[in-house]
């Protein structure tokens, strides 16, 4: 089997499990912005901004350390393991010890506008807390099934996830006033708790969805030792410490920009960042794939790191990762009359100008995350703090100056420039560094080609399904007649 064959099977089994988590947690936009107004959207995606960032913190880059040391101690693969699960439980307890006391404060620093109180938002943060050092135990764990290539298992796990979510999310904010409003049995003990339109149900559904998790993930966790091997120990924090700084600062890139609005925006704030955070979520219909490639692409890459044509192939997978993703981000512009849809409430669809930048700064990071591993293969991760710290000092300083005057239209194109600036840097650096044969040409051909088209489809002909679906058929037809052959043979044995 052709090694590109490999990765694409791989790559289909995590793609696969992932769309059917993400069809079914994309079930609660439509369902979050059709019952909640913007204004309190805005508590969800604040939240949710600020907790992505502490992951990062908890799982200190053990991820991907732990793939790379499983290929470095490839005779120790067990203490490796160990090292990586209690270093992140060590973190997490760390962590717990000092948030927990200081809930109130934390809740008066996060809060925006007036509409809620400081004790409410002190709730919400319990819960995350909760979702957060549950989630960090599960990290090395899902990284183990990974790299033992259990892809169904890991699917399975991360499907019960975010089914146990969904259908708490269905009890909460249907079941539950349909059961109080029709008087039926169990009704009178529902009143005495129930807050009707409260979000914080939101957020326990996803608490008990993380205690299942771990349940789940017990079998990986159990027989584990408190035992280090000092050294191992050692160069792993070592390694994990650019990553980790490298993640965090892909995440200030990622939610920043929601952070930035609520402290930033003097009027109409609740509802600005609930329209941007709720049209930003339109883009998943490209960051299902990138996620899909990260998982399968993360292991496999490091494990035909001493091929001799590895760099070939790498060059190869970024061929083919880089049409799919032109063609997915000029199908969704094509089509987004329809998408927007996805976003249920009409009052959001004023931000719908957002989409376009936020949708090419995913390609730039579904492209950068390919072109990053250059760093990790050649144990350099400090360029990965570089690039990624680059990329967070412009999203805060671009979006400090620019989001009192431009709204949330500033973050998107802040969004797009970081990720762009960070992708072409890390191509630079790792060609110096760590040579790999892109075919540079035809990669920019097809991203300045997609740029074109999505420009015709959204603003020359406003956004027509017709004509932007028939620029969609032309695009798909060039990449069919240029693509054809390598395509073909992309399954064929060598």
């Amino acid at each position: 089997m052709s090694t590109a064959k490999k990765f694409a099977g791989q790559t289909a089994i995590y793609g696969v499990s992932t769309i059917v988590q993400r069809l079914l947690s994309s079930l609660l936009t439509p369902l979050y912005t059709s019952v909640y107004l913007p204004a309190v959207y805005s508590i969800f995606s604040t939240m949710f901004a600020y907790a992505s960032m502490l992951q990062a913190v908890l799982s200190f880059g053990m991820e991907t350390t732990f793939f790379r040391y499983l290929i470095k101690y490839a005779d120790n693969k067990k203490q490796v393991y160990s090292n990586g699960f209690w270093a992140v439980f060590l973190i997490s307890i760390l962590f717990l010890s000092i948030t927990l006391p200081f809930t109130n404060a934390i809740a008066g620093f996060i809060k925006i506008g007036n509409n809620t109180s400081r004790h409410e938002f002190s709730l919400y943060i319990k819960y995350f807390i909760g979702i957060l050092v549950l989630d960090a135990w599960c990290v090395i764990p899902f990284a183990k099934l990974r790299a033992d290539g259990r892809p169904v298992k890991y699917g399975l796990i991360k499907l019960i996830n975010i089914t146990i979510t969904v259908i708490l999310n269905l009890i909460f904010i249907f079941a539950i006033p349909y059961i109080i409003r029709h008087q039926l049995f169990g009704a009178v003990w529902l009143k005495q708790w129930y807050i009707s339109g409260w979000i914080g149900y939101v957020f326990l559904s996803n608490l008990i969805a993380s205690f299942f998790t771990l349940l789940l993930l017990l079998p990986e966790i159990r027989g584990l030792r408190p035992v280090f091997d000092g050294k191992m120990f050692k160069e792993m924090l070592v390694y994990s410490f650019p990553i980790l700084i490298a993640n965090l600062s892909y995440i200030i890139n990622e939610n920043g920009d929601k952070i930035l609005l609520g402290k930033l925006l003097h009027s109409n704030i609740e509802h600005e960042v609930g329209v941007y955070a709720g049209c930003a979520r339109i883009s998943i219909f490209l960051s299902i794939f990138i996620q899909a490639f990260r998982l399968g692409a993360e292991p496999f890459f490091f494990s035909h790191a001493k091929n001799k044509n590895s760099g070939q192939t790498y060059a190869r997978i970024m061929d083919y990762f880089v049409i799919t993703v032109c063609v997915i981000f000029v199908a969704v512009i094509a089509n987004i009359q329809i998408l927007k849809y996805y976003v249920h409430n009409p009052s959001y669809w004023v931000g719908l100008n957002v989409v376009p930048p936020l949708l090419f700064g995913y390609v730039s990071l579904g492209i950068y995350m390919n072109l990053s591993i250059w760093y990790k293969l050649s144990d350099q991760t400090k360029y990965g703090l570089y690039i990624s710290g680059i990329g967070a000092f412009l999203t805060i300083v671009l979006n400090v100056i620019f989001i009192p005057q431009y709204s949330y239209m500033a973050s998107a194109w802040v969004s797009l420039i970081a990720y762009t600036t960070m992708m072409l840097l890390s191509y630079v650096w790792g060609q110096k560094n760590y040579p790999i044969p892109y075919n540079i040409k035809k990669n920019l051909a097809y991203i300045i080609s997609s740029i074109v088209i999505v420009f015709l489809s959204f603003t020359i002909f406003k956004r027509n399904i017709f004509a932007g679906n028939a620029l969609l058929l032309l695009y798909v037809a060039a990449v069919l007649y240029f693509e054809g052959k390598n395509l073909k043979n992309l399954f064929v044995k060598q």
